[in-house]
């Protein structure tokens, strides 16, 4: 039987990025087979889906269909008068149920392969909650048939609790789905191109808010970028930390969009407690006043949302630490929700100039030593660790003699031939110091502690990550080939 072939559709000249979703969607949208199709496309809000999506449907004479929170007779009757408008029929279609809804958007593909999108696909279940298991009826009638409809059923939704669970367990549609996307935020180097910031200082800085959303430089800041390093101040005022700006409230809202939370208020305390610098089960349990078994099932759907990420220690198996995975909550919850009656009183400019302790240590220091894990995994090479990295985490060595622990922001696991596992590198990151050689002694140690546990460390070498620079003895270190050294420009400019 020979390959399936799909039809090559340029990209839209107004979309940022996204070469590989843009390719996956037009192939399956366009790939030459018998028969209907299934997709799930997913992500949270704000990254771009929906723009993917219209533009899938435009350049492909697909129909396209958005789901509101509605009834299903509404949703029944919107949707008869979007297919109506989409065929050039004189009346609107009238369904009296979903199965019969669901094929007559199957009969859409008559004509060729046709993507038929449901967007918001959430808000359909929630007021029909058999309708997967009528997608699923419809979608197993197969045929071999070249004639008949080839419609591609594209399902997109933001909610990634109900996205994830779509297709898992003994969900009807699972194992019927051909493609299955997720549109995530832009890499911390693509969004400094897409903010158009040169500076890497001030990338970093911006990423620490807004992470790599593309709605939140367009729509939610009114497409305002800080002009340079000495505009960042001021544009934090006139944009985040102003109420005339969507941008400010967004916080609390990507929270708010998961619809089967039931005790926002426990998850949102959660969510504050991790961002004020409680990163284990037991610190988040004390800080807001829970035992710990009683914040199980909160760090686990959070994690499910996409809101929260479980990073396990690399030399302690049984330590995990939990880190918010959205800049911009960080940012509300360490910034925002501690000075909401400082900022109805004063200017967003006294509000900033109090908050830069906070902001540096419980928001830019956390993203920093993040943004250089994310450096490790995508962009650092074999030459770099003298293997390739497969594994890239945080790590606690304890010091017995000194009564004491040594966190490492970054510990690289990889292979070395055909050895896997080895320990490449541990590191330290710094953003607001000047690294030394006091740095790299430390890092030193930590190994020596690590080899006397019987870990192999014959490969393992010390890095040092700084937003500031290094030291010209730490430079000569370097030299020597006894330290890995990456500053800002190194993060941003390749291996």
């Amino acid at each position: 039987m020979p390959k399936p072939v799909a039809v090559h559709i340029p990209k839209p000249p107004d979309m940022f990025n996204r070469d590989w979703e843009w390719s996956e969607l037009t192939g399956f949208a366009t790939r030459e087979h018998p028969g209907n199709s299934l997709g799930v496309v997913s992500g949270r809000r704000r990254q771009g889906k929906t723009f993917l999506l219209q533009a899938l449907a435009r350049a492909t004479g697909g129909f396209y269909f958005a789901a509101t929170e509605a009834t299903e007779a509404q949703s029944l009757r919107r949707l008869g008068a979007a297919i109506a408008r989409h065929t050039g029929a004189r009346r609107p279609l009238r369904f009296d149920d979903w199965e019969d809804a669901s094929h007559e958007l199957f009969r859409l593909g008559a004509n060729g392969p046709t993507p038929v999108i449901i967007d918001e696909f959430p808000y359909l279940v929630r007021s029909s909650p058999s309708l997967p298991s009528i997608l699923q009826a419809v979608i197993g009638v197969r045929t071999m048939d070249a004639h008949a409809p080839r419609p591609r059923l594209l399902l997109c939704g933001s909610a990634l609790s109900f996205m994830g669970g779509l297709l898992s367990g003994t969900a009807p549609l699972r194992g019927r789905a051909g493609l299955e996307l997720i549109v995530h935020s832009l890499n911390y180097r693509e969004a400094a191109r897409f903010w158009g910031i040169e500076s890497p200082r001030l990338a970093v800085m911006v990423n620490a808010i807004v992470g790599g959303t593309p709605a939140y430089r367009r729509e939610f800041a009114g497409d305002d970028a800080p002009d340079g390093p000495d505009d960042f101040d001021d544009w934090v005022c006139r944009t985040v930390l102003n109420p005339a700006r969507p941008i400010y409230r967004e916080a609390p809202y990507l929270l708010a969009e998961e619809a089967d939370l039931r005790d926002r208020s426990l998850y949102h305390s959660v969510l504050a407690a991790v961002a004020g610098g409680n990163h284990t089960r037991g610190g988040i349990a004390d800080s807001i006043g829970r035992k710990a078994t009683d914040i199980s099932l909160p760090l686990t759907v959070l994690q499910g949302c996409g809101l929260l990420n479980a990073e396990p220690d690399a030399f302690r198996g049984n330590r995990t630490s939990y880190r918010i995975a959205e800049p911009l909550i960080a940012f509300h919850h360490s910034i925002i929700e501690p000075s909401l009656d400082w900022l109805n009183q004063n200017t967003a400019a006294d509000v900033w100039a109090r908050s830069q302790e906070r902001f540096n240590s419980q928001v830019l220091g956390p993203h920093f030593e993040k943004l250089c894990r994310d450096w490790v995994s995508d962009h650092a090479d074999i030459e770099v660790f003298g293997g390739l990295p497969t594994r890239v985490a945080q790590g606690t060595v304890a010091d017995p003699e000194r009564r004491t622990s040594i966190e490492l922001d970054v510990v690289v696991h990889g292979a070395i031939g055909q050895d896997n596992g080895i320990l490449l590198s541990i590191g330290e990151a710094k953003w607001n110091k000047v690294m030394d050689l006091r740095h790299l002694e430390r890092l030193q140690h930590a190994l020596r502690l690590l080899a006397a546990k019987g870990i192999d460390t014959t490969h393992s070498k010390p890095a040092c990550y700084s937003g500031l620079g290094f030291s010209d003895d730490l430079r000569e270190a370097e030299r020597r080939g006894d330290v890995v050294l990456v500053d800002l420009d190194r993060l941003y400019g390749g291996a």
